[in-house]
């Protein structure tokens, strides 16, 4: 289960005219990955269809908002060829558009009205909590007009009117300023000269201006009535016009026409080359299932004509591999994706992670009550968002050395501590890490050497890098045991012993010196990185320590309590990042550099149809 899986090749025959039906039918697996036996490019008669696809694309820029959404269009159960199904489709949107037209204006003629409707509902609304700022309606007259100005958010309403000189006559205004919908607005009465002044500049501010509408009065509980009443007629109008355009819809079968369209599009944004003859085409690639059963029953269900077989890869051909993890794990592929897919003879190390991941987070962040809550907030976004789930276990693996700890929200007097508490020794808080991650630095080597197996490189690795392990564990165990100094000299001395050997030169020996310099050092470095695990560890609890005492230097309980939640909140946001950050960093870095390239190339299925599936009704069958 750690070595990722090469993904199995297919191949089908279907009839030319069917392909678009295996296509489709193979994409709703999601089990496929597209890739031709050769260099074949798109077949002429899908490449003839681009032009068609451009009127058809001219045609979605005007109607798309009042077209059925594309999971609501079955395309064909037997399409016919692609030219010929686009051109009827074409046939069939034009025929619609043109008795749909009249239809579609009086819709946008509404949508206008109820939009200005709704502006001039808003804008008397707040005329009528300033009854000052209704002084410009009662000097509109025969000689002064009225316009409405919007201003983009941000905007000095002052600087806008200020461009229109005062002194200048026929330019007087008089104005007050609005704010709608955090928008500022200008109510601005004035001679027309002044008004059309004062619209250029507010056009130039990326602003708008509305004529008063000649239904506005001075009566507020008269404008009401008549916005209540014109927008319920409004919506009744929608409502009558929109039943009209679905009935459109169905006479002209719009959205099969729409389903062969949007098929068409989604065969030529998804399929790069395809083999095809004149009667036959091979569609090729590879599949996710080791059985083959999945691609065999989506046939079964297609009515296309098509035959499956499951044959070896062409010669030279890379496949896409797949991580095999359980369910527990794969969470945690997020890491090695981040690096690069493992190759075939590289280790996914997922379900290492799974384990090493959670107690280096919940190590840096331990708190039960903490814990508590980043497990609760992993769990209720799980399924919007995927790396939640890391969110939720790191958080019960905080929970878990909370009571290790003795702390709960930052208080260490409500728990007796499992094991110490980290302020009362910090050596030992440092010094677990460092265990840790020499442990897990010696799993990588491990890793590394199943890779050199996998690669049948396994002579040349006992005589070279074997020796590294000694050397490694050899000076670990120094620092408790002096006797571990010879073994890593002995080991020192295989290594070199070893390169000349399999290099067949005794000058090979010199060089692998420098070499064996080099990865220990490395080695020892990334070991002494995980001792910032223990610092941060030591970091939360002392950062918890201050929130306390600022805590209990509060002289109410209302005082104390809020210092404990905002502190507790202050922790939890900031740690949460920081700690999230220096564990990706430790296994990217540390860990991951032992053993992986992450040359590998991963599988990418073909993305499903945007489409319904289409039906077949008994005639058709």
């Amino acid at each position: 289960m750690l070595r990722p899986r090469p993904a199995r090749w297919f191949e089908i025959l279907a009839a030319r005219d069917d392909a678009t039906l295996v296509l489709e039918a193979l994409a709703r697996t999601g089990a496929v990955e597209l890739e031709a036996r050769s260099g074949a490019g798109v077949p002429a008669d899908l490449s003839d269809v681009m032009p068609l696809l451009s009127q058809f694309l001219d045609l979605a820029s005007r109607y798309r908002a009042y077209w059925p959404a594309p999971t609501e269009c079955a395309p064909s159960p037997f399409p016919e060829p692609p030219a010929a199904t686009l051109q009827r489709s074409l046939a069939t949107v034009r025929a619609w558009a043109e008795d749909a037209e009249p239809v579609i204006r009086a819709l946008q003629r509404g949508a206008a009205e109820s939009a200005d409707l709704r502006r001039w509902q808003a804008v008397l609304t707040a005329l009528a909590e300033n009854p000052l700022a209704r002084m410009p309606l009662a000097a509109a007259g025969p000689l002064v007009r009225l316009r409405l100005f919007t201003l983009p958010p941000g905007t000095d309403p002052e600087a806008a009117l200020g461009s229109v000189t005062p002194a200048t006559p026929g330019l007087e205004t008089l104005a007050c300023t609005l704010t709608v919908d955090a928008a500022p607005h200008l109510l601005v009465a004035g001679a027309p000269a002044a008004l059309q002044a004062l619209a250029q500049r507010v056009s130039t501010l990326k602003g708008s201006s509305h004529e008063v509408p000649g239904w506005l009065q001075t009566d507020a509980a008269a404008n009401d009535a008549h916005v209540q009443t014109r927008l319920a007629a409004l919506q009744g109008e929608h409502a009558a016009l929109t039943a009209q355009l679905e009935e459109l819809g169905r006479r002209h079968d719009l959205p099969r026409a729409l389903g062969d369209a949007h098929r068409l599009q989604w065969v030529l944004h998804n399929v790069q080359a395809l083999e095809a003859g004149p009667l036959f085409c091979w569609i090729t690639g590879w599949c996710s299932e080791t059985s083959g059963d999945t691609l065999a029953k989506a046939l079964q269900a297609c009515p296309a004509r098509a035959l499956l077989r499951h044959a070896a890869a062409p010669e030279g051909s890379r496949a896409p591999l797949l991580l095999r993890n359980p369910p527990w794990a794969r969470p945690f592929e997020i890491f090695s994706r981040a690096l690069g897919m493992p190759s075939a003879t590289e280790a996914d190390p997922s379900m290492l992670l799974a384990v090493a991941v959670p107690l280096m987070f919940g190590y840096m962040f331990g708190d039960v009550g903490q814990g508590l809550l980043l497990a609760a907030a992993g769990w209720w976004y799980r399924k919007r968002f995927p790396v939640a789930r890391l969110l939720m276990v790191g958080g019960l693996s905080a929970t878990v050395f909370g009571f290790l700890f003795g702390s709960v929200f930052g208080l260490h007097g409500l728990l007796p501590a499992l094991w110490l508490h980290p302020l009362d020794a910090p050596l030992a808080v440092l010094l677990a890490p460092l265990v840790g991650g020499a442990l897990l630095l010696t799993l990588g080597l491990v890793l590394d050497a199943m890779a050199a197996v996998w690669r049948g490189e396994l002579r040349r690795w006992l005589l070279t890098d074997a020796a590294l392990f000694f050397v490694y564990l050899g000076l670990l165990a120094a620092f408790v045991e002096p006797a571990g100094l010879f073994v890593a000299a002995a080991g020192a001395l295989a290594y070199c012993a070893g390169h000349a050997l399999h290099s067949g030169r005794v000058t090979a020996a010199f060089g692998a010196i420098g070499e064996l310099i080099e990865k220990t050092v490395q080695l020892l470095i990334n070991t002494l990185s995980f001792a910032r695990v223990g610092a941060f560890a030591l970091a939360h609890a002392g950062l918890s320590s201050a929130i306390v005492a600022l805590m209990e230097a509060a002289d109410s309980t209302a005082a104390k309590a809020l210092v404990l939640v905002l502190g507790n909140a202050l922790v939890i946001v900031l740690e949460a990042m920081v700690v999230s950050i220096q564990t990706t960093r430790l296994v990217l870095f540390e860990f991951f550099t032992r053993f992986m390239q992450g040359q590998g190339r991963a599988f990418r299925p073909l993305p499903a149809p945007p489409f319904s599936a289409p039906t077949i009704t008994s005639q058709e069958t």
